[in-house]
């Protein structure tokens, strides 16, 4: 089988998530170094993997609906790709493909096919239970002859970006990075539980720093946090970019956080992701490379609000339900943090 000349790649969001797309992106480079990639990604989404080098990318702008759609379409006019590796199964997705020709189009398998998925696509990836994201996004290799068996991410970080890091972060204090917010509001901790292990962590001699985008919401969580507080940590909620916040994780030596976009983008760089898992699976959605530092209280979470236990609940299951993140006690998410410490060597204050 001859190399592919060119390939698609459609993932739009979310940042998690296309954080998982790069490590596919760097096998199939690797494999073949004449193959053009052009990638299909949001417009928030592209600020984070846009300056790969070696791929085109195509910017899809959801916030203007049938008109991003019909701008993707546009972009595209008149081209041929050999595969579509459609890693999306949201409707808006699905309708976004069909302005994509490809002679191979391969999507995902029945199981989570859903949305349409099945009307657009004409190969599909293997069907397998009981994976990370990452390595189902993986897999979309597989069709073509590949094997995802190395992951690597290297996205890129500015140097002004890392300059921007040590301005904030100056010195080799050990940090604990706190992002309170996730996308899904079910999987957020109490903030006054956040504002409990900032207290103890500082009073360890840690120093500690607020972080978050600049929504309403972010902004709204991070005062209630602060306000809980009584050692007040660095603020620096909203006044990051992405780029920036890549140059903290690679600074800090550890990241408090839901499951969220920046849990997987401090995993790309290395960092140490204290994750809190009640509503979400952490061996399917965590930090892919060491989930260690998290708190797993999914399985009490199945038990209590499904009636069985997680083993017995389908793969990728969300436990979205009030109150399931208070599940996860202060204590818990302290033990974890010591554990943590005491892995870096750094001795308690």
């Amino acid at each position: 089988m001859s190399d592919p000349r060119s390939i698609c790649l459609l993932r739009t969001s979310a940042i998690g998530d296309v954080t998982h797309v790069v490590p596919l992106v760097r096998t199939l480079q690797r494999a073949w170094q004449q193959t053009s990639l052009t990638w299909i990604v949001g417009k928030l989404e592209r600020k984070l993997v846009g300056d790969l080098p070696g791929v085109e990318f195509v910017t899809f702008d959801k916030s203007a609906g049938w008109a991003g759609m019909r701008a993707v379409s546009a972009a595209l006019r008149g081209r041929q790709f050999d595969a579509l590796l459609h890693m999306q199964v949201a409707l808006r997705s699905n309708l976004l493909s069909l302005g994509i020709k490809a002679q191979r189009r391969i999507g995902y398998d029945h199981a989570r096919a859903k949305d349409l998925h099945t009307l657009v696509i004409n190969e599909r990836i293997p069907a397998r239970t009981g994976e990370h994201v990452l390595d189902a996004i993986g897999s979309f290799c597989e069709p073509l002859g590949l094997k995802q068996t190395d992951v690597r991410w290297d996205i890129p970080i500015p140097d002004d970006a890392h300059a921007w890091a040590a301005e904030q972060l100056p010195g080799d204090q050990p940090t604990l990075l706190v992002s309170p917010t996730s996308s899904h509001v079910l999987r957020t901790w109490q903030p006054q539980r956040y504002a409990a292990v900032m207290d103890h962590a500082a009073a360890r001699g840690w120093r500690i720093v607020l972080i978050g985008g600049p929504s309403p919401n972010e902004r709204q969580m991070a005062d209630t946090v602060l306000a809980a507080c009584r050692h007040t940590p660095l603020d620096l909620t909203g006044k990051d970019t992405l780029k920036k916040l890549m140059a903290m994780f690679c600074r800090a030596q550890l990241l408090l956080t839901p499951d969220s976009g920046p849990m997987h983008m401090a995993n790309a760089v290395g960092m140490k992701v204290l994750g809190l898992h009640a509503a979400s699976n952490p061996a399917r959605s965590g930090p892919y490379s060491d989930r260690r530092w998290c708190v797993d209280k999914y399985d009490a979470a199945s038990r209590k609000y499904l009636g069985k236990p997680a083993s017995e609940i389908p793969w990728g299951s969300k436990i979205e339900q009030p109150g399931v993140m208070d599940l996860i006690a202060i204590d818990d998410a302290i033990e974890r943090f010591e554990a943590a410490a005491a892995a870096l060597g750094v001795s308690a204050g």
